[in-house]
């Protein structure tokens, strides 16, 4: 990306949204063209000013950073998602993925990480703060071992593999299509799609091995 680097911000701390947005405008070559400190505000105000990269705490009130990350990958064009947290935890980390993240970056680190950051996700690219690195490796090489495993998982297309993150994460096949703006019929498609491809046959062979695999795919 060309030019100045255009970033909204929204954190509920207002002393650390100020000082995070000082330290992005004094690094040159960026822009703060927004900050909030609700999801909700964020929301509303995000399309119009039209930034090149939203920075999100996770912990936003009345809508959360990861479910405004969501809302925001759905916009035309989307708008890439940094989020800040406290968490270390591997299950928040795995929910930011799945939400469709471009970055994580720890609260702790954020003054000396999250230029580093910025100019990662404005080059097309992710950044995790180096505390959850060792996630992303065992992420990874559980990913290889079950297409080692199961190499037919490989013919499955990018739709198929949504449709098997969400029925992990417990959602009926309704709520699916309604994520995905495809109706019920299209979804019912997909999930038997999937069990062709990958052999599974019983009435909960497809929801089983999407919850032992749901951070493999």
């Amino acid at each position: 990306m060309s030019g100045t680097i255009k970033v909204y911000c929204a954190d509920d701390h207002p002393i650390f949204r100020h000082g995070l947005c000082d330290i992005i405008r004094h690094a040159g070559g960026f822009a703060i063209v927004g900050e909030a400190g609700d999801g909700a505000v964020a929301l509303q105000q995000i399309p119009g000013a039209r930034p090149d990269i939203a920075v999100l705490d996770i912990g936003l009130p009345r809508l959360s950073g990861l479910d405004l990350a969501r809302a925001l990958g759905k916009l035309r064009p989307p708008v890439p998602v940094l989020v800040l947290t406290m968490s270390r935890e591997e299950a928040m980390v795995a929910a930011a993925i799945e939400a469709g993240v471009a970055g994580y970056v720890l609260k702790d680190n954020a003054a000396d990480e999250i230029i580093g950051a910025l100019r990662s996700v404005a080059c097309g690219e992710t950044y995790f703060s180096p505390a959850v690195s060792g996630f992303l490796v065992r992420r990874a090489r559980a990913r290889a071992e079950l297409v080692a495993a199961r190499p037919e998982i490989t013919a499955l297309s990018p739709m198929e593999r949504r449709v098997l993150k969400l029925l992990a994460g417990n959602k009926t096949s309704k709520q699916i299509g309604e994520e995905l703006f495809i109706s019920h019929r299209t979804v019912q498609t997909h999930r038997q799609n999937i069990c062709e491809k990958l052999d599974l046959r019983g009435p909960n062979a497809l929801f089983q091995f999407a919850l032992e695999h749901r951070d493999e795919f």
